[in-house]
């Protein structure tokens, strides 16, 4: 019948009954070790290094990678907010296509009237009060005007300064 054990086993088996006969004859007790193997192996450690190394490796690749995924995302919602945009814009253009809104904007953001029809503009009493010469408040009350009342003034102005230089 043939040997079941290898030699490497035997000579282990050999030892641990070795040792525990010097324990016994010592009076010591025996230290108690775990079973099994608690050695790390040639095999292992060369395991634990490929491992490392390719932890290592790919560490700094995978690092690319996921910023580059996160770039590709931000790109992504940048060109669908660019597109929205485009969508706005085109609606926008259609909208001044329509010779009616171009009439109501011309309405409301240079105070246009059609002829017959008579413009009333609503002067706030604290408006007409204000100093002239304070400069912030002259341009915030210019800013609340119409664009031609504004431009008739800086005519007046002009033709004061040069009359008072004649």
């Amino acid at each position: 019948m043939p040997d079941r054990f290898s030699t490497a086993t035997r000579i282990r088996a050999l030892g641990a009954q070795a040792q525990a006969r010097v324990y016994r004859a010592a009076g010591r007790p025996r230290p108690s070790l775990p079973r099994g193997r608690n050695r790390l192996t040639g095999r292992a450690a060369l395991l634990a290094l490929v491992v490392c190394a390719l932890v290592v490796a790919l560490a700094y690749p995978m690092r690319q990678y996921v910023a580059q995924r996160s770039q590709i995302a931000d790109q992504r919602k940048q060109a669908e907010q660019a597109r929205k945009r485009v969508d706005e814009l085109r609606e926008e253009k259609a909208r001044w296509q329509d010779p009616e809104y171009v009439k109501a904007q011309a309405r409301a953001r240079l105070h246009y009237v059609l002829p017959g029809e008579t413009a009333y503009t609503v002067v706030e009493p604290s408006g007409a009060a204000a100093p002239e010469d304070s400069g912030a408040r002259h341009s915030d009350s210019a800013a609340r005007r119409p664009w031609y009342a504004n431009l008739w003034d800086g005519v007046d102005h002009a033709d004061a300064a040069a009359a008072a230089h004649r």
